[in-house]
């Protein structure tokens, strides 16, 4: 892999835009890693079956694909700030709700449900309108180091948000949702504080065209089309994270703090990697790299599906996050550089809409298929379904595989 070296990487964290706009997407960030460990356990602690565990991230999905569009043209419209922070004291309030039902002991899994549908409602809106907010906090020709860091951010949310969460579900589901609920307020806050240069907003009313718009310049556009639907279908294949619970108690013999361990092992290598692409970004072949990256990831899922002892499982779940978040860091500043801001926020919700397709989606087909093959065929067959994704995706998309550079 090719990189060219930089020290400009530290300004970022010296620019208080980005600064501020970085701290609130960690916290946002930390939240849902910690909220996906409290759920997954409380739903199968209190049914024991693969199929809850995939109808959670089918439940989060719905309102999620129903509102991004509008999320998508909210983003463009509005001040990005306000549409973020209403966003995140939704979350707040849910977290809340499953905090109370938690410590009163009369939580149902409906009530769970319906707690994680208005994550699902409020990751539509905050999402994409702070990938639009990117651009706006970040000093010129530095968005692709700005994308490592904000993934840094991601990832040191996903390593530390799921151990927290597994050891804090120790002493009782309510625990780790009070805290998250705290966390989320916080974030508004932080996301108050930044201050946006002037924001490209449309003025045009939210008709079916401006909803679609998106969509339109999408598909106009062969190399963010190949980006994003790659995602889609690569993680909706290879994704394990739905069976995670499955592995640390009846495959790993392990308990919560087990399960916190493996969610928080692919953001370690993606920490990683994320580091060293902030200060050696990609300089050439970017779109071979990212296929590169997305077969890894599914060699990777293999591994970790066919190994029966932690430390293995642990060393390939860090090798796939590595892969991860090289395909991220390309994709995000493919998409952003070739958007005008005026579309940022529309482009970001198709965007979106296919990541949480692949992700909650990818969950609830993990669990199906865990649920009629068990759980070891399913995540052998998607890591395999992951590889032969990629590879066709560069016969479909050759000016995808020729983009040689991003800046």
């Amino acid at each position: 892999m090719s990189f060219v070296a930089s020290g400009r990487a530290g300004v970022l964290l010296y620019h208080r835009p980005f600064l501020l706009y970085f701290a609130a997407r960690g916290l946002s960030k930390f939240c849902y890693q910690i909220a996906a460990v409290a759920v997954g356990w409380q739903v199968y602690a209190l049914t024991g079956s693969a199929l809850d565990l995939g109808l959670a991230g089918l439940v989060q999905f719905a309102p999620t694909a129903i509102l991004l569009l509008a999320a998508g043209h909210a983003a463009d419209r509005y001040d990005r700030r306000r549409v973020t922070q209403m966003s995140q004291i939704a979350a707040a309030l849910s977290a809340a709700f499953l905090a109370w039902g938690s410590f009163a002991g009369r939580l149902t899994v409906p009530e769970i449900f319906a707690a994680v549908a208005v994550f699902g409602a409020a990751t539509a809106f905050e999402n994409p309108t702070m990938a639009a907010m990117l651009p706006l906090v970040t000093p010129a020709g530095m968005l692709q180091r700005a994308t490592a860091l904000s993934s840094s951010a991601v990832q040191i949310a996903t390593i530390t948000g799921p151990a927290l969460g597994g050891l804090a579900y120790v002493a009782g589901p309510g625990v780790p949702y009070s805290i998250i609920a705290g966390f989320w307020l916080a974030a508004g806050v932080l996301n108050g504080a930044i201050r946006l240069q002037r924001q490209a907003t449309i003025k045009e009313p939210a008709t079916m065209a401006a909803l679609f718009a998106g969509v339109g310049f999408v598909r106009r556009n062969p190399a963010i089309l190949g980006t994003i639907s790659l995602d889609l279908f690569a993680v909706l294949f290879g994704g394990v994270t739905a069976l995670l619970p499955i592995y640390a108690r009846d495959i790993l013999h392990t308990g919560p703090w087990g399960l916190g361990v493996l969610r928080g092992a692919p953001a370690v290598g993606a920490l990683l990697m994320a580091t060293l692409l902030t200060r050696y970004p990609i300089s050439r072949r970017v779109g071979i790299r990212m296929f590169q990256a997305v077969i890894a990831f599914g060699a990777a899922t293999v591994v970790f599906a066919l190994s029966h002892w932690l430390w293995l499982s642990l060393l390939a779940l860090v090798a796939l996050g590595a892969a991860d978040v090289i395909s991220v860091v390309i994709r995000s500043s493919l998409v952003q550089l070739r958007t005008p801001d005026p579309m940022r926020g529309r482009v970001g919700a198709v965007n979106y809409l296919f990541i949480n397709a692949s992700s909650q989606l990818g969950e609830f087909e993990s669990g199906v298929t865990a649920a009629l093959l068990g759980a070891v065929p399913a995540a052998v067959l998607g890591g395999l379904g992951t590889i032969a994704v990629a590879l066709l995706w560069m016969k479909l998309f050759p000016t995808l595989r020729k983009v040689e550079q991003l800046e």
